[in-house]
């Protein structure tokens, strides 16, 4: 269901070659012990706050890619390889984004803003820009649709960690300030 009125009934029908945000939302929460997607900080999903990040930043349409029962009311893109990890979901952003480039975001950063967001959206053109604080965040990066058939590969073949296919793909690291890409991987991660 989707009940935001930023958001196209199909995520197909967003502006061609336009930014597409994607919010990963698929994963297990294993060290949490129950979905992320929708644990509350002040008041806010996590999986709305990092699509409130990405409108901020002036990307028009936001989806959730993973279960529509972890979207929170975003518009849904399912996710072709479920329990495949992230790299199956980034797969199925830039599926829903052809023809043009996909910004992703795990859900599981509640602080990241729109100026992160922007320094992304402004990097060069590369095959992927990912942010950087004192390492890197694979899931915040830009993907080119130029990476799809490279992830294809590597995913076929057995890979699904994201930071193992980087050196396959022109990389631009982008600097993010500290605290904008914290995770909230375990209950001791959340505020109060």
């Amino acid at each position: 269901m989707v009940d935001d009125p930023h958001l196209p009934a199909d995520p197909r029908d967003h502006a061609l070659g336009a930014v597409l945000g994607a919010v990963l939302v698929g994963g297990r929460s294993r060290r949490m012990g129950r979905d992320k997607a929708l644990i509350e900080i002040d008041g806010v999903p996590m999986v709305r706050r990092v699509a409130a990040a990405m409108r901020a930043a002036g990307i028009e349409h936001v989806v959730a890619v993973g279960p529509a029962e972890l979207a929170s009311g975003l518009a849904v893109v399912p996710d072709e390889h479920a329990g495949e990890g992230p790299l199956g979901g980034i797969l199925s952003a830039l599926d829903a984004a052809t023809p043009g480039s996909v910004l992703v975001a795990a859900c599981d950063l509640p602080w990241l803003d729109a100026e992160a967001v922007s320094a992304l959206l402004d990097a060069p053109p590369c095959d992927v820009a990912v942010g950087r604080t004192s390492r890197i965040e694979p899931l915040f990066a830009r993907w080119s649709p130029a990476a799809a058939a490279t992830l294809q590969a590597l995913f076929d073949g057995g890979e699904r960690a994201v930071h193992r296919c980087l050196p396959s793909l022109s990389v631009i690291e982008v600097d993010i300030r500290d605290g904008a890409l914290i995770n909230v991987n375990m209950p001791t991660d959340l505020p109060g």
